[in-house]
């Protein structure tokens, strides 16, 4: 099926971003088979998303199927998801036959920076320095004990992302990090403290966030959204291009 430009974009962000989470913790690493990739992060067995498959084209996932398996269980993961664009159906069918499940399906969503507003102001930070705090911040927003974001990024290289913190009385309340890609300012990792919520902490941050990278040469901004956050984008410009399905297989 053929895929819009920004629809493209994406898919080649994201095979960045999981490149970039190969690097980030103890162990970690990519493999590539034939025109898919693979992030295998040991120190989170247990949950899919740092543990993430990204192909070209659907004969290509067939195909390496089998040897995915073989290498994740290799490694210990009990959890990992292969990202599939909706209307895949062979490629659906293939995993579901090989015993994954449909785990979640957020909307594929692109932003013209061109179009976008000058941002609010807000009190924020950026900076290398920051990865921790985007960390943390995503464990305990979403109710993480077992500081999965923490684990997952405790060997997080700089310079490949700019990270966004913002404050509330004083203390980090949300956040978010921009990957920048060829000219694709791809956005990864929002978070707001529960306590910070209703506030418009994460949309006036983010604002900022995506003001900053056109000035720096972005002309596009791309995001995988859930159902809840997919409204909030939306109000904000971004465009939706039709779901990504999160094909899980769990031991």
């Amino acid at each position: 099926m053929a895929r819009a430009p920004e629809y493209r974009r994406l898919l080649n962000s994201m095979r960045t971003v999981f490149q970039l989470i190969a690097r980030s913790s103890e162990g970690a690493h990519l493999i590539e088979v034939d025109g898919v990739i693979a992030s295998i992060t040991p120190t989170v067995p247990e949950r899919s998303l740092p543990n993430s498959v990204i192909y070209e084209s659907q004969e290509s996932l067939i195909a390496a199927l089998p040897e995915l398996t073989r290498r994740y269980d290799g490694a210990g993961i009990e959890a990992w998801t292969v990202w599939t664009p909706e209307g895949d159906a062979k490629a659906a069918g293939a995993l579901r036959d090989a015993g994954h499940a449909l785990d979640a399906d957020p909307a594929a969503m692109t932003l013209d920076l061109a179009d976008l507003a000058e941002p609010p102001q807000i009190d924020h930070r950026t900076g290398d320095d920051l990865m921790p705090v985007v960390a943390e911040l995503n464990d305990r927003a979403y109710g993480h004990d077992d500081a999965p974001f923490t684990r997952m990024f405790a060997e997080h290289p700089k310079g490949w992302t700019r990270n966004y913190v913002a404050d509330l009385d004083g203390e980090p309340a949300s956040c978010l990090l921009i990957c920048p890609v060829d000219g694709d300012a791809s956005v990864y990792w929002v978070a707001t403290l529960p306590e910070a919520r209703g506030r418009g902490l994460a949309s006036r941050l983010l604002h900022r966030a995506l003001w900053d990278a056109h000035e720096e040469g972005c002309d596009i901004s791309s995001l995988q959204a859930t159902k809840l956050g997919e409204p909030v984008y939306a109000r904000l410009g971004y465009k939706s291009h039709g779901a990504l399905q999160m094909w899980e297989k769990r031991r």
